[in-house]
């Protein structure tokens, strides 16, 4: 296991090899200015409260002495969390998300050498909206992906309401980047009120990731849509390291669960084995020095799948440590040079094409 805060700068600095890091947040300063602005809006006071101890969120100036000390490492921008629909009603939602995107969009044209692209926000309560959102973003602002979450203010994504949306990122071509969001509301048993001991960040949203794609997989999506490129954070969560349940346990689809219940295992008419559809899912390095985790990734997903991504700057550190750490887990895998160049930078190179400048 690599220590972020002991990770060998070595390894993970010197070299000069491209990196292109597939998952890390900011939050242009127009855009966070105005966020704290908001009275009586819970998520944004615990953003707040954790942006005051992490400068490199919003001073660029602070960032980029930090990204100094990684040769060939440029950034795949998005919003930090929480998600826009959690600011409001769906007007003031959608306003903040085309707010952040042309902020994404400057600090991209302002500083090609640091930021290579960025994925857009959406407000998915209203899903025409965040259609014609993701549509202006991409074709107007140039974003490479788009970055959504788990759920929509606690509806699951496999709703009908969000088969449009599918749809159309699909018939784009872009990265949806797949972030993880529940807070200390979402109880540990259901006889409590509030997750204790952060278990809700620790464990919670790993189970919210491999719960979205499991929704994704039974629902069809990507069975109609076979070409949708799901970046799944955390390394692709619990799937990797369970896939025997994932694999012969969901082989037995049904088996566990009563006759007048049968609707609860119904889904979408598959025509893979469940297991199949989860190893269409992209993963990135975001583990945060667990080079064992980051292993099993690899094995499940495939090398061609997995794309270098850090969560920077939410590291003890406060910016460099999980880049850090990153770095060394690729470089300590077994894996030829080749596959490691792909990882660090060519899978999604191949993935997003002429989206992505040189």
């Amino acid at each position: 296991m690599t220590d972020v805060r002991t990770a060998d700068k070595t390894a993970a600095g010197v070299s000069d090899v491209e990196k292109l890091d597939a998952f890390c947040h900011v939050l242009p300063r127009d855009y966070a200015e105005r966020l704290f602005a908001l009275d009586g809006v819970a998520a944004v006071a615990n953003l707040r409260r954790r942006i005051m101890n992490i400068p490199a969120l919003v001073d660029l100036d602070v960032r980029f002495r930090q990204l100094d000390e990684f040769p060939g490492y440029r950034q795949i921008i998005n919003l930090a969390a929480p998600p826009v629909e959690d600011f409001g009603d769906p007007k003031l939602s959608a306003d903040f998300a085309r707010q952040g995107n042309d902020g994404l969009a400057s600090l991209v044209a302002g500083h090609p050498d640091r930021f290579i692209g960025f994925c857009a926000a959406v407000s998915l309560t209203d899903v025409d909206t965040a259609i014609a959102e993701l549509d202006r973003a991409v074709h107007q602002l140039g974003a490479v992906g788009v970055q959504i979450y788990t759920h929509v203010r606690g509806h699951p994504l496999d709703e009908d309401r969000f088969e449009p949306f599918w749809r159309r990122c699909a018939e784009l071509d872009l990265l949806v980047q797949v972030h993880p969001c529940r807070n200390s509301s979402w109880a540990d048993y259901p006889t409590e009120e509030r997750s204790k001991y952060e278990i809700w960040w620790t464990f919670g949203w790993e189970y919210d990731l491999s719960a979205f794609m499991a929704r994704i997989v039974f629902s069809g999506v990507l069975e109609r849509y076979p070409a949708l490129k799901f970046l799944i954070h955390h390394g692709g969560s619990m799937i990797p390291h369970f896939s025997g349940r994932v694999g012969p346990g969901w082989d037995q689809l049904g088996s566990r669960t009563p006759p007048h219940q049968r609707e609860d295992v119904t889904g979408y008419p598959l025509t893979k084995r469940p297991v199949d559809y989860f190893r269409m899912f992209y993963a990135d390095t975001a583990l945060f020095g667990a080079t064992h985790a980051l292993r099993c990734a690899v094995e499940f997903f495939g090398s061609e799948r997995v794309l270098f991504g850090s969560d920077s700057p939410y590291d003890p550190e406060k910016g460099p440590g999980y880049i850090r750490s990153a770095i060394a887990d690729v470089h300590a895998l077994d894996l030829t040079d080749e596959q490691r160049a792909g990882v660090f930078a060519g899978n999604v190179r191949r993935l997003l094409g002429s989206r992505l400048p040189t």
